[in-house]
């Protein structure tokens, strides 16, 4: 499937452009942004790998992964980055993760974000779960997560090695049930 294009009231998700690399550079390169990520803050020669191998997998036969801009439809500045993961271990399910410029925090662009992601897995790929991982101490993602209607699943000990150190991560996941109930389906 490409290319990807779905909206919200506010922002559009699409494929990335080299273009893009700079834009999102402000998110990957900011230790305030990768804070609660699994990775440190990249360099620009990193992020700039990160958008040719995502431009490259887009037109791959089968699409295996959907990492995407997340653009405010008013300004169509690149505010996040957003991704979707086939995963192999398990039938019709996927990863996903999102991170958003920290100048776009606060104003429920995440929620939007998520409910973007997840629409373009269940209803557009046939998903039937979708889960992600985040920092025990990310409060601000658990509560978007919970929004959107994802379950907490548990804790997956010792998953992340940042900084030289263990981390655990929380699971959230939905199944494509829950999907459509929560679109009144």
């Amino acid at each position: 499937m490409y290319p990807i294009k779905r909206s919200s009231p506010r922002l559009d998700l699409r494929e990335l452009a080299l273009e893009d690399v700079d834009a999102v550079l402000a998110i990957y390169g900011s230790l305030e942004a990768t804070e609660h990520l699994s990775f440190e803050p990249r360099t620009r020669d990193q992020v700039g790998e990160i958008v040719v191998r995502s431009i490259a997998s887009a037109t791959a036969e089968p699409r295996s992964e959907y990492a995407l801009a997340v653009v405010e439809r008013d300004t169509n500045a690149l505010i996040g980055f957003g991704r979707l993961a086939m995963d192999p271990h398990q039938q019709r399910a996927a990863t996903f993760g999102f991170a958003l410029r920290p100048d776009a925090w606060g104003v429920g662009y995440g929620l939007e974000t998520v409910r973007l992601l997840l629409g373009l897995g269940f209803e557009d790929l046939t998903l039937h779960r979708i889960w992600g991982a985040r920092s025990p101490l990310n409060e601000a993602s658990a509560k978007t997560m919970t929004s959107v209607g994802m379950v907490e699943e548990g804790t997956i000990r010792g998953h992340i090695k940042k900084a030289g150190q263990w981390r655990d991560s929380v699971v959230h996941a939905m199944l494509d049930d829950e999907w459509r109930a929560s679109k009144g389906e």
